[in-house]
């Protein structure tokens, strides 16, 4: 495959992953509604590109995420739209650059395992510690920019920063984590295999 062939091998699946993004962004199979936080499936299509693409390819990916989950707080997440309301400079660091962190760490992840000939094990590492990264860079933010708000501080009822993030992601991120490593993992082994042999 010449250089001309794999850049456009490249943008195509680039463009393939953005507009997955877009899809699930908007409509509900990107979100499962719950009593507290969403739970976003996102994360795969992100973690996907990062394996599949690089470092490079994750971070686009994951600051199209971002960016999406951004506009999502002008009306279309209550949450949210609270804290574009608060701080809308926290808000957009809370959305953006932890997404787009989360996806070129991920795809450094899976470069680094990939290196050391480890068959399988690059792809569980890697869409394992794509939604954990996404949850803790989220909650980390979250927790710089508005804990001391009212509103926060209204949630937290109390609890420290380290008790609030355990009692507001909850079983949530176990279930967030836990659906995009089975799905990003199967799909990512799959694309990866099908690249290899040139499909």
């Amino acid at each position: 495959m010449n250089k001309t062939s794999f850049n456009t091998t490249y943008l195509v699946q680039l463009a393939l992953l953005v507009a997955i993004i877009l899809l699930m962004a908007f409509t509900p199979i990107g979100y499962i509604k719950t009593l507290g936080l969403e739970i976003t499936l996102i994360v795969v299509p992100v973690t996907v590109g990062a394996v599949i693409l690089g470092p490079k390819g994750g971070a686009i990916l994951g600051f199209v995420f971002g960016l999406t989950s951004f506009i999502q707080c002008f009306g279309m997440s209550p949450f949210g739209s609270v804290l574009l309301g608060l701080n809308p400079f926290g808000c957009f660091m809370v959305c953006v650059p932890t997404r787009t962190l989360m996806g070129w760490l991920t795809g450094l992840i899976y470069k680094a395992f990939k290196g050391k000939k480890l068959k399988t094990l690059p792809h569980f590492v890697a869409n394992l510690a794509g939604p954990i990264m996404n949850t803790l860079f989220f909650m980390t933010m979250l927790i710089l920019f508005f804990f001391q708000s009212d509103y926060i501080q209204g949630l937290a009822g109390g609890l420290n920063p380290f008790a609030f993030v355990i009692a507001f992601v909850g079983i949530n991120g176990l279930i967030e984590a836990a659906a995009c490593f089975v799905a990003g993992t199967a799909i990512s082994k799959v694309l990866t295999m099908a690249l290899n042999r040139g499909i």
